[in-house]
């Protein structure tokens, strides 16, 4: 906005909407999708909405604020940056008892790269029983039944949710890293350490997964163009 002219349209817009936009992602505790935010702002655009995002994340990085709008689970939240996990942690202790646990991990990995899929098909890969930790992720809403398999007995397939999505700060579950990609991720990400511990890589290797031949014959044909 430029100090000392008249006001055009996208400054006024901006002027007018961008604070209510704001209080609207501090009032919210999941990602605010845009056609919620229409409702309450109905005169806004799609691109308005984008256009106003954008702003207000340029004016927090030139103030130098902690946080930041995202775009999570095709909905905006606002975010504190990476650099303060390490205090929010501190405030928010009660966090470690809410980490997946190894076999949880591993489950859901399964789900989240093979989905949907049934439980059969889930225990087929693992070697282990399933009923109990298929149990925890559905009360944390982790995944969820999308529907029955057209094979004997009709067994249900999961399929992960917008609820994992957030959980890991994903906006679609194609941004799901490729498994050879995770070590990387993790080593760089504290907060991934924090939530799912030391444990993380080996619970998702695309060894566990029955994946690890897809990946091979990636790098073959990969190697075969160079060639």
């Amino acid at each position: 906005m430029r100090e000392g002219y008249p006001l055009n349209n996208k400054d006024l817009l901006y002027k007018t909407k961008a604070p209510i936009l704001e209080a609207l992602l501090f009032s919210s505790d999941e990602p605010l999708k845009v056609p919620r935010i229409k409702e309450i702002l109905d005169d806004l655009s799609d691109s308005d909405i984008r256009e106003i995002v954008n702003e207000l994340n340029s004016s927090y990085e030139a103030t130098g604020r902690a946080f930041r709008i995202n775009n999570i689970s095709e909905g905006y939240q606002l975010l504190s940056l990476p650099d303060f996990n390490e205090y929010i942690q501190k405030l928010f202790v009660s966090r470690q008892q809410n980490k997946i646990s190894a076999k949880a991990l591993e489950t859901l990995a399964i789900i989240a790269y093979k989905q949907p899929i049934t439980r059969s098909d889930i225990e087929e890969i693992r070697g282990v029983n399933s009923d109990g930790v298929l149990r925890t992720l559905l009360t944390k809403k982790l995944i969820t039944i999308s529907g029955t398999a057209h094979s004997p007995g009709t067994p249900y397939l999961y399929k992960t949710t917008e609820k994992f999505l957030e959980y890991f700060g994903l906006t679609s579950i194609k941004d799901l890293p490729k498994l050879k990609e995770l070590d990387e991720i993790v080593e760089a990400d504290s907060e991934i350490q924090e939530k799912f511990g030391d444990h993380m890589l080996k619970e998702v290797s695309p060894e566990i997964l029955g994946m690890q031949e897809t990946y091979e014959e990636d790098d073959e044909k990969e190697s075969s163009k160079e060639g």
